[in-house]
C-alpha cells in the first residue's frame, strides 16, 4: 500500500470502531434510481413542440448530486496530530432540493442558527399555512409573488399580535418573526406553504433600563385564529387578483414542462397508495389551534415556552421547519422496480405510504428544487436585519476561544455557517475531531482535487477511483410521458 507523502500511516476512510462513518450514497435507493434514470429523465425533457424544457437549475441541481458524496470526485484529508492518522472526508454538493445529505446539514446549520443568534429566550409559537391546490401552483416557481404572499401573511401576523397587545395596554408593541417557506408534503408531493417561527407576544421598545420588555401574549383562543386566516385569505386573493394570476391570461405562453410536472405533483395523480381504505375518508375531527376556510388552513397549535430550559426544545422545533424534503430511510425498492415511500404519518384515508414508478419519483424531485435566488428563510419584525430593536433582542451567540493561544474568549460571528465537525456534535452527540485511535484532535490538512492525486491515493487504498456508473439514455419507447403509474 502506497503512503502518500507527509503521512505516517496510510490513509482511510475510516476504522471500524468510529463512531461515526463516512455516508455512502451510492449504496442508497435514491442515489441508484437518480444514476439510473436520470439521463432517460433528462432526455425526454428537451423542449419539444414549442414546449419548454426542464429548466438549467433543475438539471443542474441533478447532476451535483449526483457527484455528492463520491471520493472519486475530490476529498478532504483529516489528520490526527497525535498518531497522524488520517480520514478521507468526499465533499458535498450543497444543493437546496434534492440531497438529503446537503439538506440535512443545512438543516442542523439553520436551527443552530436560529436558537444561538436570532430567536431570544422568549416564548415562540409556530404558525403554518397552507394554501389551495391553485395558489401551490401559481406559487411554485414564482419568487416575486410568493415573496409578496409571504409578506401579507406576515403582517396580518404580526398585526393581529399588535391589537392583542393593545388589548393588554401595551399600546406600541413590536413582534418578530422567522419565515421558511416549506415547498414539499409527506408524500415528496409539490405543496407551497409557510411555517413562521413567531415571538408569542411583543416587544414595548422603551422598558426598565431603555431596553425593550417583551410583553407574553394572553392564551390564543379559536376564533382569534379564525380572523387572522379570513384576514390572511381575503389580503392574498386581493393581491393575486391585483395581479392578474387567479384568471388565466389570453395571450400567455404554453406550460413548460416544469408546470406539467408541477400539476401532477400537486393533485399526486401519478402515485399509487398503499393502505388507503375504499371509499370517501372518514371526516376529520375539529383541532382547537386549526381552522380551514375553502382551501386554505392555519394550524398554531405548537410552541415553546420562554426560558433558557427550553433552548434544545426550540431548536427541534427549528430543525422541523427547516428539514429536508426527503428522508432515505424512508424510500424502498420493490420487488417490481417501483419505489415506496413511507409517510411520517397515516393519511385519513388509511394511506402509510405512496408508490412510484422511478421516471415519477424524479419528476416529483424536480418540482421540490427552489428557483435561484429564491429565499426560503427570512427574518421579519425586530428581527429583521434592519430593525432598530434587532441588536438589543437577538443572543449575542456562544463563545469562541481565540485563535492565539491563551488568549481571551471572544463573541462568536454573528454570520456565516458552523463548522461541519460542532453540526455533528451538536445534533447525534458525536465528536469527529477526537481519534478513535488514540484520542488526538484531527484537523483538515489538504484538500485534494487534482484528478491524477484522487486516483492515486484511492488505488493505495484500494478504493473506487472511478465514479459510480450513471447509466445512458434508452430508446425512444422509453421516453413516453404519458407512461401509467402502474
Amino acid at each position: 500500500m502506497t503512503v502518500p507523502r507527509g503521512s505516517r500511516t496510510p490513509h482511510r476512510p475510516v476504522a471500524a470502531a468510529d463512531a461515526w462513518r463516512p455516508r455512502r450514497p451510492e449504496a442508497t435507493v435514491l442515489y441508484r434510481t437518480v444514476a439510473g434514470h436520470l439521463a432517460d429523465f433528462l432526455a425526454a425533457a428537451e423542449p419539444a413542440d414549442g414546449r419548454p424544457g426542464l429548466p438549467g437549475f433543475v438539471r443542474r441541481e441533478f447532476r451535483a448530486y449526483l457527484e455528492c458524496g463520491i471520493l472519486a470526485r475530490g476529498f478532504l484529508r483529516v489528520r490526527c496530530g497525535a498518531c497522524r492518522e488520517d480520514v478521507l472526508v468526499a465533499f458535498s454538493c450543497k444543493g437546496r432540493g434534492i440531497c438529503p445529505s446537503c439538506g440535512g446539514r443545512r438543516m442542523a446549520d439553520a436551527a443552530a442558527h436560529l436558537v444561538d443568534r436570532v430567536l431570544p429566550p422568549v416564548a415562540v409559537r409556530q404558525w403554518v399555512l397552507t394554501l389551495p391546490f391553485r395558489l401551490r401552483f401559481v406559487l411554485a416557481f414564482d419568487r416575486e409573488l410568493c415573496r409578496a404572499v409571504r409578506a401579507v401573511f406576515l403582517d396580518t401576523l404580526l398585526g393581529a399580535l399588535r391589537r392583542r397587545a393593545r388589548a393588554q395596554g401595551v399600546a406600541d408593541g413590536r413582534g418578530g418573526a422567522v419565515v421558511v417557506v416549506q415547498r414539499f408534503g409527506g408524500a415528496l408531493n409539490l405543496n407551497v406553504h409557510f411555517h413562521a417561527l413567531v415571538l408569542d407576544g411583543v416587544y414595548e421598545p422603551s422598558g426598565p433600563g431603555g431596553r425593550p420588555r417583551f410583553h407574553t401574549a394572553r392564551r390564543l383562543r379559536r376564533w382569534e385564529l379564525e380572523d387572522v386566516l379570513q384576514a390572511a385569505r381575503a389580503r392574498i386573493l386581493g393581491l393575486l387578483r391585483r395581479r392578474g394570476k387567479l384568471e388565466p391570461e389570453p395571450d400567455a405562453e404554453p406550460p413548460g414542462l416544469l408546470d406539467e410536472l408541477a400539476a401532477s405533483s400537486i393533485t399526486g395523480r401519478e402515485a399509487m397508495r398503499r393502505g388507503a381504505q375504499p371509499g370517501p375518508p372518514p371526516p376529520r375531527e375539529p383541532r382547537a389551534f386549526c381552522v380551514e376556510q375553502e382551501g386554505f388552513s392555519l394550524h398554531a397549535g405548537v410552541s415553546v415556552p420562554g426560558g433558557a430550559r427550553q433552548r434544545e426544545a426550540l431548536e427541534r422545533l427549528c430543525r422541523y421547519v427547516t428539514r429536508p424534503a426527503l428522508a432515505t430511510e424512508r424510500l424502498h425498492e420493490r420487488p417490481d422496480g417501483r419505489l415506496e415511500y413511507e409517510l411520517r404519518h397515516p393519511w385519513s384515508d388509511g394511506t402509510t405510504a405512496v408508490v412510484l414508478p422511478p421516471r415519477a419519483l424524479l419528476s416529483r424531485l424536480a418540482t421540490l428544487v427552489p428557483p435561484p435566488r429564491a429565499h426560503l428563510l427570512t427574518y421579519h419584525g425586530v428581527l429583521a436585519p434592519a430593525s432598530a430593536l434587532r441588536a438589543a433582542i437577538v443572543p449575542a451567540g456562544p463563545a469562541r476561544r481565540s485563535r492565539c493561544r491563551g488568549g481571551p474568549a471572544a463573541a462568536a460571528p454573528r454570520a456565516g455557517r458552523h463548522p461541519w465537525a460542532e453540526l455533528l456534535r451538536r445534533v447525534f452527540g458525536l465528536d469527529v475531531l477526537r481519534c478513535p485511535t488514540c484520542g488526538g484532535r484531527r484537523r483538515i490538512v489538504a484538500a485534494i482535487t487534482r484528478g491524477p492525486v484522487i486516483r492515486a491515493i484511492l488505488e493505495s487504498l484500494g478504493l473506487p477511483a472511478d465514479p459510480p456508473v450513471v447509466a445512458s439514455a434508452r430508446g425512444p419507447p422509453e421516453l413516453s410521458w404519458d407512461a401509467p403509474a402502474e
